[in-house]
């Protein structure tokens, strides 16, 4: 239904029965809008109280108006890696969704030196950002503000970047940005369950900054896109560009050679975003989805690696995200199929970015 559902909310040209469901989900998205406006009406009104942690902590928000992935996760780390090399003591903030911990006190992911939980129980994305942050503290909580008290008389942190927190409207926050992806937009526009927006477009007027991710070799309709949303919105706009940098052996760190045949699959948001990135390398023989944040089972591991010896294919792709989630699957069954992650980074220039006035 996730998957289902995804597809609905970024259809470009859906047929009559598509459309006859997304009228009948508009209904639905009556009292959602309404609890969301009034929730942002009473912050907006200082009704509703924000946390702030006063001039010397710096507090990044980076989140999207929409559902599903847009590229907040190699975007945060750019950030985080950014401050560390200037010094700062970085700490990232995550809900930790998809992971087995309690997350209504706050879990150390990562103390800065080692990662305390797997990916299986801290969540694949934070995770995934303690292993490419180091020396960022990666905390989880429910609550922003509790990890954020944490992070700093814990850790002694000065800049806070909270990972998809742009809704999480009562930690205060210095910097506020918003992405959004080139390609699939706001979608169709509604609010959920009948579109993929969290809340109306007014929400982005508390956005310092709007971020335009790119994630195809193209960027002419990107660079548009950013003049087109500028005018529209009247804040400034920046382009990411999402690039695969490489794909490694999750168990031995090899590189995988370019064009060779390959099953891919994926488990996020926006999954046809991947499967183009891994075109651009590599002959995609099969692609498989699964819904956005998928718990892996030993059983969709053996379906894959099945899937791959049918085709007489020996390499599986994935994302780093997925791929932290299944190593430990992969490593109990004995097969010559070889499972690779595609690196992604991202390319922006930070410092205009964080230095962008409303």
């Amino acid at each position: 239904m996730k998957l289902f559902l995804s597809k609905l909310h970024y259809e470009t040209k859906p047929n009559f029965l598509k459309r006859v469901l997304t009228g009948i989900l508009s209904v639905c998205s009556i009292p959602y809008g309404a609890v969301t406006s009034v929730r942002n009406f009473l912050y907006d009104k200082n009704l509703l109280k924000t946390y702030d942690f006063g001039k010397d902590v710096k507090v990044i928000a980076v989140g999207n108006l929409t559902t599903g992935g847009v590229g907040k996760t190699p975007f945060t780390a750019e950030l985080a890696n950014r401050y560390i090399k200037n010094c700062r003591k970085v700490a990232i903030l995550s809900r930790g969704y998809g992971g087995s911990l309690p997350n209504k006190e706050v879990n150390v992911v990562s103390d800065g030196r080692t990662i305390n939980f797997s990916a299986k129980e801290a969540g694949d994305e934070p995770f995934w950002l303690a292993q490419n942050c180091p020396q960022a503290v990666v905390l989880t909580c429910s609550s922003r503000v509790k990890a954020a008290e944490k992070a700093i008389k814990d850790f002694n942190c000065d800049v806070l970047i909270a990972d998809d927190a742009f809704q999480h409207r009562k930690l205060g926050r210095t910097i506020n940005l918003v992405l959004v992806d080139s390609k699939n937009k706001f979608g169709n526009k509604h609010l959920l369950p009948a579109g993929p927006l969290r809340e109306n477009f007014s929400g982005l007027k508390r956005a310092t900054a709007i971020v335009v991710t790119n994630k195809s070799s193209q960027i002419e309709d990107a660079l548009k896109y950013c003049d087109e949303i500028k005018n529209e919105f009247k804040k400034p706009v920046f382009l990411c560009k999402m690039t695969p940098d490489r794909a490694f052996d999750i168990q031995t760190n090899e590189p995988l050679y370019h064009g060779a045949a390959v099953v891919a699959f994926c488990a996020i948001g926006q999954p046809k975003e991947f499967f183009d990135f891994v075109t651009e390398d590599f002959y995609m023989n099969t692609a498989i989805e699964f819904p956005d944040h998928h718990s892996y089972t030993e059983d969709d591991v053996k379906m894959l690696i099945d899937t791959a010896k049918k085709n007489n294919i020996n390499f599986l792709v994935t994302t780093e995200k997925d791929a932290v989630k299944i190593k430990d699957i992969f490593d109990k069954i004995q097969t010559d199929i070889k499972v690779f992650a595609l690196k992604l980074k991202a390319c922006a220039d930070i410092e205009d970015i964080l230095n962008a006035k409303e």
